[in-house]
C-alpha cells in the first residue's frame, strides 16, 4: 500500500504562488491516477485536479482553470500542484490521494495534508 505525504503549503498574499508536493512511499505511484483535493474551514472536501499515470491527461475543477497545474515525476514518485494567482478562497488544507474512479473519485485514504493560507 502506498503512503502519500503532502508538503509545500504556506501563507501567501492574493496573487501569489505555491507549489505543493505529494510524495509516495511504500510502492511506486507509476501506474496510479493521483488527485489533489482540498478542504476549507467549515466546508466539505472538494476535488481540485487529477492526473493520469502517463502524465498525459489531467482534469480540473472549474475554479482551477488557468491557475493551477498538476504534474508528476514518476521517477521521483511525486505529484506536484503548481498554484498561481492564488485567491482568498483558495485557503484550505490540501490533500493528495489515489484516484480510483477517474477523474475525481478518491480512495479516501487521507493524510495530514498541507495548509495553504491566502491572506493580505
Amino acid at each position: 500500500q502506498v503512503h502519500l505525504v503532502e508538503s509545500g503549503g504556506g501563507q501567501v498574499q492574493p496573487g501569489g504562488s505555491l507549489r505543493l508536493s505529494c510524495a509516495g512511499s511504500g510502492r511506486t505511484l507509476g501506474r496510479d491516477f493521483v488527485g489533489w483535493f482540498r478542504q476549507a474551514p467549515g466546508k466539505e472536501r472538494e476535488f481540485v485536479e487529477s492526473i493520469s499515470w502517463s502524465n498525459r491527461t489531467t482534469y480540473y475543477a472549474p475554479f482551477v482553470k488557468g491557475r493551477f497545474t498538476i504534474s508528476r515525476v514518476n521517477a521521483r514518485n511525486t505529484v506536484y500542484l503548481q498554484m498561481t494567482n492564488l485567491r482568498l478562497e483558495d485557503t484550505a488544507i490540501y490533500y493528495c490521494d489515489i484516484v480510483t474512479r477517474w477523474p475525481s473519485g478518491s480512495q479516501g485514504s487521507w493524510g495530514q495534508g498541507t495548509q495553504v493560507t491566502v491572506s493580505s
